[in-house]
């Protein structure tokens, strides 16, 4: 599977390469260029070369490189260091028959670049091969284990001649491999496990290959993938032979369905490790990712590119596709990780999520109606106002008296049945009463949110005082920003003593501020008002329940008005 064909330039490279020599004076570094340019050996060589640059098509990458040799000379260390800053690959020269150069890499080179903070690719080179000491019968993996050890950013090492001419070529091929197939993003050089962002990755590749969503490649989906990725096909042996370098190191990377998810990502850890960063590649590349291993912007249309008070939505043969997708993953523990009661975790979704259609809030508003499926609704509340137990209810979950305080935002999602047929999609989203201030910082705090539930404990005068504070401070911010949004106020905990004096108040705030009033709810009995069908109404007609805060009264008439009703609700407190 580790076939890569030469199929022209890559899209995702540089448009041209900067390779700096360096290293100890006579250590062979302007022979190894003027050699690889020269195509043969040069017996007069100056002491540094102009830069050189090689043909095009000296690569099979079609990909330009300038190669710039240095001097070794104290007084020019200055000139040295302004090169390696602007190089996208160093190469280090020692010589062969000089071993005290090459332990001056470690030493004096490496740091160097180190203290210079350049990262980049690193091969380090013996030249002077021929003059060898034949009786050192050391093999060059065990030479360079000891300053790969120490140096996680070298990327090859390599012995050559440029006297006999040999693998000088390989020494920039290695040097161009490492800048257009690096293996630092994939890799973490001191645990030597691939990074998160290429699992995630290589996660999304499996799931688009496991076409009959078995968790698992069987032969025929082993070969389509080799077949899109490298243009050739996997003979039967080829396949067995995979499947069988897996299984001996990782048993549970094969099973009777084929190469699991496990098996798949080790496979692809053998490639990096085995130096074949460009097969890596060719497959992260293939199925759309950039050189940051992040999805390129060319795939996704520009018209997707929302405003912030833009929906998106997933259109029903989305939703058939992650559905499938999630019981595959719920059924596959080794794939993600499962919460206590069944429910993927936040940064699992994040992996699986994918979206779709998209519309302007503020269109929806003006045309005073939307045909969207989804909504988003903001629950805001003062400290053991319901609002959790409002989110608990939503999702069918049993009544608890126990209190815990929300010290960060949660969610609730669920389809909500309209009495014409439809379905639609409600997403309850609740902010923590201290997180409010914070987030109303954000201009566009609000352009995602279809409507705004404002919740109060209704037998507490001071929660109602609160949840109205917040209605106001959140109105003002819509209108002050552009992005108002209908808001409705929910009365919980109807099941406690209730006074009327409360309610009307509250009612005549709401119909002051021009929305509908308050809707009583008792999550303990289970007593819910279509409270949820009327929020997704609220979200189709977004033009009905904006608050009015400015309607020729301005927001200290609003406060003296808040005052009052506390006062009303006090007193009927105190009979």
């Amino acid at each position: 599977m580790a076939k890569v064909s030469a199929s022209g330039t890559n899209p995702y490279t540089k448009t041209g390469i900067r390779i700096v020599v360096a290293g100890d004076r006579g250590t062979g570094k302007s022979s190894l260029i003027a050699t690889v340019e020269a195509k043969k050996f040069i017996t007069n060589v100056p002491p540094v070369l102009p830069p050189t640059r090689l043909p095009d098509n000296f690569f099979s990458d079609f990909v330009p490189i300038t190669i710039i040799d240095t001097s070794s000379r104290v007084v020019d260390d200055y000139k040295v260091a302004e090169e390696l800053k602007q190089a996208d690959a160093v190469v280090f020269t020692y010589a062969c028959d000089e071993p005290s150069t090459l332990d001056r890499l470690s030493t004096f080179w490496l740091p160097k670049l180190c203290k210079l903070e350049v990262k980049v690719p690193v091969i380090v080179v013996g030249c002077k091969l021929d003059l060898k000491d034949e009786n050192q019968n050391v093999s060059l993996e065990r030479v360079m284990s000891p300053i790969t050890e120490q140096f996680r950013e070298i990327d090859t090492g390599i012995e050559c001649s440029a006297l006999k001419l040999r693998r000088i070529p390989e020494v920039f091929y290695c040097a161009q491999k490492a800048v257009l197939n690096p293996t630092g993003p994939l890799l973490n050089h001191k645990t030597l496990v691939l990074r998160p962002r290429c699992v995630r990755a290589l996660k999304r590749i499996f799931i688009l290959c496991d076409h009959d969503r078995d968790g698992a490649l069987s032969d025929a989906e082993l070969n389509d993938f080799q077949v899109k990725c490298m243009n050739s096909p996997l003979q039967p042996s080829e396949i067995v032979g995979v499947k069988c370098v897996v299984a001996e190191q990782l048993p549970e990377g094969v099973d009777e369905r084929g190469l699991t998810l496990m098996g798949f990502l080790f496979l692809h850890t053998l490639f990096i490790k085995n130096g074949q960063t460009d097969a890596m590649w060719t497959v992260l590349r293939t199925f759309g990712y950039n050189n940051d291993i992040k999805l390129a912007e060319d795939l996704i249309p520009s018209s997707f590119k929302r405003a912030p008070d833009q929906s998106v939505e997933l259109t029903n043969e989305a939703i058939e596709y992650l559905r499938g997708i999630v019981e595959l993953e719920l059924h596959n523990s080794n794939t993600l990780c499962v919460t206590r009661d069944g429910e993927l975790g936040s940064h699992e979704i994040d992996d699986i999520f994918s979206t779709a259609a998209e519309r302007k809030r503020h269109l929806d508003r003006k045309k005073q109606q939307t045909d969207r499926n989804v909504f988003q609704c903001f629950v805001f509340g003062p400290k053991k106002a319901g609002k959790s137990a409002l989110l608990n209810s939503f999702l069918g979950r049993p009544f608890s008296d126990k209190y815990t305080s929300t010290i960060e935002d949660h969610y609730a999602v669920n389809v909500v049945d309209e009495p014409i047929g439809t379905k639609k999609t409600l997403v309850l989203r609740e902010i923590p009463e201290d997180g409010v201030s914070k987030m109303l910082l954000d201009k566009e705090s609000l352009a995602a949110c279809d409507v705004a539930v404002f919740v109060h404990d209704s037998s507490n005068a001071l929660s109602w005082e609160r949840a109205t504070e917040l209605l106001v401070e959140v109105a003002s911010h819509g209108k002050d920003t552009g992005f108002e949004v209908p808001c409705l106020i929910v009365a919980a905990k109807d099941d406690l003593d209730s006074f009327s004096m409360a309610r009307l108040n509250s009612t005549r705030v709401s119909e002051d501020m021009g929305i509908v009033a308050p809707i009583p709810i008792s999550t303990k009995f289970g007593d819910l008002n279509n409270v949820f069908l009327r929020i997704v109404s609220a979200a189709e007609h977004p033009h009905l329940s904006i608050p009015q805060t400015e309607a020729g009264r301005s927001l200290e008439q609003y406060q003296k008005l808040i005052d009052r009703t506390v006062v009303d609700f006090s007193d009927c407190v105190m009979v």
